[in-house]
Formats: structure tokens, C-alpha cells, sequence
């Protein structure tokens, strides 16, 4: 059996890559990122399909910020179809794929402050996660994630 010695002077304690299973540093945050993104993305579709159906889940005298509650099913439909593609090219580590994700999670932040008024909870949980999507890819995507 081999011993292993190690460094203590070093003042960092993060595992180097290769180590511990780890491929590259920031891997799970794109990864979570990307999950985060499909599964807004999906949870945004649903709602909107809702919307256009007019469904009971909607209260019916909600105060929208502006238009109606179709208007507001084509525009988070609309969302969630983008979310959806940004996840899928989240992962591949471009560039372009990282600033789409950043501006399809920045988009849909925006939209669900708007949406608020229907869904308080639900649109504040939504706006967190798109927060945490932001700061996993702007922190880590793109040649970030391929230099490590």
C-alpha cells in the first residue's frame, strides 16, 4: 500500500481536479444551472398553457400589469420555450450558450416580478431560481468551464 504525502502549507483547501471524481471546476454549478432552466422552463410552459386555456387555477379578479390573462399565457409560454433551449445548450460550455442561459434566466426574472400579482409565491421562488442560474453560469459557463 502506497502512502500519499501531502502539502499543508497550502492555505487553500480545494480538491484539485481529477480528485474526489471532480472533472473540472464549476461543472455542478453548470450543471445545476442547466437543470434550474428546464425545469422553469417546463413549470413556465405549463403555466402558460394554462393561461391560454383560461384554467381555474387563475383567480379571476387578478390585477395584471398589463393586458390580460392570455396575453400573459403567450408571454410565459414564450419564456419557458426559451428556457428550454438555453438548457439544453447550457451544458455544451459556449460561450454563446452561457449569455443566452444569463439572458433567458434575466428575461424570465423580469417576467415573473410582473407576475407577482397573480402567483406571489410561486413567481418569487421562480425569480430565485433564475437569480441562481445567473450567478452559476456568469460565474462558471462558457471558457470558464472549459480552462479549469
Amino acid at each position: 500500500m502506497a502512502t500519499r504525502t501531502y502539502d499543508v502549507s497550502r492555505a487553500s483547501t480545494t480538491v484539485e481536479a481529477g480528485e474526489a471524481g471532480e472533472g473540472t471546476r464549476g461543472a455542478g454549478w453548470v450543471t445545476f444551472a442547466a437543470i434550474m432552466l428546464g425545469l422553469a422552463g417546463v413549470w413556465n410552459v405549463i403555466d402558460g398553457v394554462l393561461a391560454l386555456n383560461s384554467s381555474k387555477v387563475y383567480g379571476v379578479n387578478t390585477v395584471y400589469v398589463f393586458s390580460d390573462l392570455r396575453t400573459w399565457g403567450w408571454i410565459v409560454l414564450i419564456l419557458g420555450g426559451l428556457q428550454l433551449i438555453a438548457a439544453g445548450t447550457v451544458v455544451t460550455g459556449n460561450e454563446f450558450a452561457r449569455w443566452f442561459g444569463i439572458l433567458a434566466a434575466g428575461v424570465n426574472a423580469l417576467g415573473q416580478l410582473a407576475f407577482v400579482p397573480v402567483y406571489p409565491f410561486w413567481a418569487l421562488m421562480i425569480f430565485a431560481a433564475d437569480v441562481v442560474v445567473i450567478f452559476g453560469l456568469a460565474v462558471y459557463g462558457g471558457k470558464k468551464l472549459r480552462k479549469a
